[in-house]
């Protein structure tokens, strides 16, 4: 390849290509003119990129902030709407005079026992020897009316396994519940010690000579800390050694601290002791006995059936769950002094958390009544259904019972069925009016539970082993519940009919018999008494014996 230069510019020449022609050269003018337009090219270029740029880097962390702004945003069910809901829905509830339910014949499923579990009757014998009368058991039955009821029976089998005498449980005094009542204002103390005879001796008081090296004070007695869960041998093994160079244990706190599995034999002086030994004191059945009357006689047009609600919406219950409902500042006032009041720093110490949204979306917040009637209204329940209201002191009773009464005009409590002179000696004691209320509930045609807890573990166990494991239970769905109540847009039939499924599931679940190896409560005696207590239950039924805790003509 050569080169020419011709006018300054350098021309290529390639002999190998005979086809190329040189190109010729270019005008300073044009030049110039090129130049003009390469920058006015470039000018709008930079202008362009100076717009686009900016637009890009905003698109870019908009699109990287949004998962952050989601995530602020509170997820279904976390916030309380349910009163909102109401007064949307309200008309369209108001109006809708359809039932699917009729009291009559509520249960439609029934259920079948297939486990058959061999009989026992209590033979207990222990094969430490026989110091009998000589050794003594004393527990402090805690907590509210029936956990303190587990501790009782949990005693009577571990006095039965050491082969002690057991002292008539004491119970002792919580400054939430505040209830001074001891074993005698609760149960009838005698039919307790007489129906227990056969099995172990029951004493109200400890020998003198026992008391006077204590100093006639049983607090003086130190307290034998015991695991919790505990399986028979551990009582055997640790225990007993204990009690028999002391002669006395005294044992306490003692709730839950006795294995759910169990022996038979040992299982059925549970069973014994909860259904039989244990029954109310005679003013606690009396006055139950005037009620159940009254909601039946309110009941006419029902065939004399009702429901029955424990509803969990007291004041210390709302402040222990940290849930936030719609009352704002007042209300957050009050629950903190409530907090302050009933477990001092604890909801202040540095560990704790307090998430509400988060309890609320896991369906750990109580139920307030308004939910409660929607649901029910939704599940088919018509507006003339009579309804038993089992509770303590409602939260803002005036405004949050309102919208319940609105939805149920036959709801009743003890306050409206009793007369104050009637109610006036249960005053102040939250146990004693609790029983009132198991008792109520325990010969209702229908038990809801919104909460869970003591009360209505017990109380589904005690229908069970009345009605043959046939007693209707519903308990709802909160999870999914909370999350239908933050919709503000469902409309009424769609309510419904997630109501509807919602009780379907709660009825096939309620036929279950839970197999749990675990000592669990959900595994629990107590709330699933069938097949185990069946041999007690059959021998009620062989011998015509009538029901120890409430009789009433139906």
């Amino acid at each position: 390849m050569t080169s020419k230069i011709a006018n300054g510019y350098a021309i290529n020449n390639n002999n190998n290509n005979n086809n190329t022609q040189s190109s010729p050269p270019t005008s300073p003018k044009n030049r110039q003119s090129s130049r003009r337009r390469l920058r006015r090219r470039g000018s709008f270029r930079r202008r362009h990129l100076l717009l686009v740029v900016p637009l890009l880097y905003f698109s870019g962390l908009i699109s990287c902030v949004r998962p952050l702004f989601s995530l602020l945003q509170p997820p279904a069910g976390a916030v309380y709407r349910s009163h909102e809901i109401f007064q949307k829905l309200w008309t369209d509830i108001q109006a809708d005079n359809s039932s699917s339910i009729q009291l009559s014949s509520v249960w439609i499923y029934k259920r079948k026992l297939k486990e058959q579990r061999h009989c026992s009757t209590g033979n207990t014998a222990s094969t430490k020897g026989s110091p009998g009368a000589n050794l003594y058991l004393i527990v402090d039955a805690n907590g509210g009316l029936n956990q303190q009821r587990s501790s009782i029976c949990n005693a009577v089998v571990i006095a039965a396994l050491l082969n002690a005498t057991l002292l008539i449980p004491r119970l002792e005094f919580h400054n939430v519940w505040r209830d001074s009542s001891g074993f005698a204002d609760i149960y009838d103390e005698d039919h307790f010690i007489s129906t227990l005879k056969d099995y172990l001796t029951v004493v109200k008081e400890l020998p003198a000579e026992l008391m006077e090296k204590y100093d006639s004070n049983i607090s003086n007695i130190r307290n034998l800390r015991v695991q919790a869960w505990a399986p028979p041998s551990y009582y055997l093994e640790e225990v007993y050694p204990v009690l028999l160079k002391r002669r006395v244990v005294h044992i306490s706190p003692f709730a839950n601290r006795l294995s759910m599995h169990l022996p038979s034999h040992l299982q059925f002086l549970r069973c014994f002791s909860n259904y039989e030994a244990l029954r109310f004191s005679l003013a606690i059945s009396t006055l139950a006995k005037k009620l159940v009357k009254r909601m039946i006689e309110r009941s006419s047009n029902s065939v004399g059936k009702y429901i029955s609600i424990h509803l969990r919406f007291e004041e210390d219950m709302v402040a222990f769950s940290c849930c936030i409902y719609d009352g704002g500042v007042v209300e957050k006032s009050e629950m903190d002094v409530v907090r302050e009041k009933g477990w001092g720093k604890k909801f202040k110490q540095k560990y704790r958390v307090i998430a509400p949204g988060l309890n609320r979306i896991n369906g750990k917040c109580p139920m307030t009544p308004v939910e409660v009637g929607m649901m029910l209204r939704g599940m088919g329940f018509a507006k003339d259904t009579p309804i038993y209201l089992a509770s303590g002191k409602i939260y803002q009773a005036d405004r949050y019972l309102a919208p319940l009464r609105k939805m149920f005009p036959l709801l009743q409590t003890k306050e409206t069925l009793a007369t104050k002179d009637e109610l006036a000696p249960f005053e102040g004691y939250s146990s004693r009016l609790a029983a009132v209320d198991y008792l109520v509930c325990l010969f209702s045609e229908v038990f809801v539970t919104t909460q869970g807890g003591n009360f209505p573990h017990f109380l589904i166990g005690h229908r069970r082993y009345l009605f043959n494991g046939h007693a209707k239970t519903i308990k709802p769905d909160k999870i999914k519940l909370v999350s239908l109540l933050q919709n503000t847009s469902i409309s009424w039939i769609e309510f419904k009919g997630q109501m509807g499924s919602m009780l379907a599931e709660s009825d096939r679940k309620g036929i279950m018999v839970p197999r749990v190896k675990k000592s669990t409560r959900k595994g629990s005696i107590y709330s699933n008494p069938l097949p185990e207590c069946r041999c007690l239950w059959e021998s009620k039924r062989a011998t015509n014996r009538s029901n120890s805790y409430l009789m009433v003509d139906r």
